[in-house]
């Protein structure tokens, strides 16, 4: 017989609930101001490397500003800006510029778009094919800009600096009989666009803006095609193709007949190969290691100077180079249409 007073098991004293914690209420949650610049006037302000590390930010009612973000981000919104110079580094997402005007920008970028701006200068590295609306007035020209961080941030935001197509230029908006875009002349100077900062806060900043030290090879744009000899440069990958690559690029620019006129970096397999360029079994096998770097390449004996410059540098690598003939031109056409195809996916 059970006693009197004992107590029930439905009694028994419960244990405190922890209370839920939701990420608002975290004390390390990222402060909305750490990530916003906006209504400054005729200041210089920024981000050095590591202060953004791929979170979201925005640029906001600035005027006659030099803004810095030194920094890999997820996505940057501009918009009522006027008269400032802008540099933006590599964003995993979209830079969208709104209702800016009498803007000279350098951005990195998955995507760009702009809407409602006029009178702007942008020096771009874009993945897709940039996009402009309701805009007038801009001028677009090849991104090139160089920080010992910078090569690693376009890694951490996930993009290429050989897929850059710039020139590309979709018009939303477009005013018929005449042209909202033009390209920038392509021996401008980046101090008449984005000087690089002299504040104390960026004083650490390693900054050259010399053509070539620039992170992002500088292409002339595939709207500017001359009626020269073209030669198509196709690295595969191995341990040292990227620095093989980087060589080459330097070696064509000091020897200075060619221009580079496209890059891309994208994954093809066997079969593309046999297809795309010639029935060759190393090609075929080589495309399995990793992504191929494509060059294309314009002058007057493109294919003798690419295959000069070339044959220091291949070593055991394995790198296609198209012929001066019909056979040549034939290759160049089929890579760009599987190019335009890839684009279109």
């Amino acid at each position: 017989m059970g006693c009197l007073f004992s107590r029930s098991s439905n009694d028994a004293p419960k244990e405190e609930e922890t209370p839920k914690v939701f990420s608002w209420d975290k004390k390390d949650r990222p402060d909305p101001k750490d990530f916003t610049i906006e209504k400054l006037n005729g200041e210089t302000a920024g981000r050095i490397p590591g202060k953004i590390n791929g979170q979201q930010f925005i640029i906001n009612q600035c005027e006659d500003c030099n803004i810095y973000i030194f920094d890999h981000n997820a996505t940057i919104t501009v918009d009522n800006c006027t008269n400032c110079r802008i540099f933006i580094g590599p964003s995993k997402g979209s830079i969208f510029l709104r209702n800016c005007k009498d803007c000279k920008c350098v951005i990195a970028c998955q995507q760009f778009r702009t809407r409602d701006c006029r009178n702007m200068d942008v020096l771009l590295h874009c993945d897709s094919q940039p996009i402009i609306e309701a805009t007038t007035k801009i001028r677009f020209g090849c991104f090139r800009y160089y920080y010992p961080e910078l090569l690693d941030q376009f890694k951490s935001a996930g993009l290429s600096v050989y897929n850059n197509t710039w020139s590309n230029i979709h018009d939303f908006s477009p005013v018929p009989g005449e042209d909202n875009w033009t390209l920038i002349s392509q021996d401008f100077k980046m101090e008449d666009y984005v000087p690089a900062p002299s504040s104390e806060e960026f004083s650490s900043m390693k900054i050259s803006t010399a053509p070539d030290d620039s992170v992002v090879p500088f292409t002339q744009g595939n709207k500017r095609r001359k009626a020269e000899q073209a030669c198509l440069v196709v690295f595969f990958k191995d341990d040292g193709s990227e620095e093989r690559i980087r060589n080459f690029v330097k070696g064509i620019t000091k020897e200075g007949s060619c221009t580079l006129v496209q890059s891309k970096e994208i994954e093809i397999d066997g079969d593309d190969t046999t297809r795309l360029f010639v029935e060759d079994q190393q090609l075929a096998d080589a495309a399995g290691k990793g992504p191929v770097v494509s060059l294309e390449y314009s002058g007057a004996n493109a294919v003798q100077v690419c295959q000069d410059v070339l044959q220091p540098l291949k070593g055991e690598s394995v790198v296609f180079v198209s012929t001066a003939d019909e056979a040549g031109n034939k290759v160049m056409e089929n890579w760009n249409n599987h190019l335009e195809c890839q684009m279109g996916m």
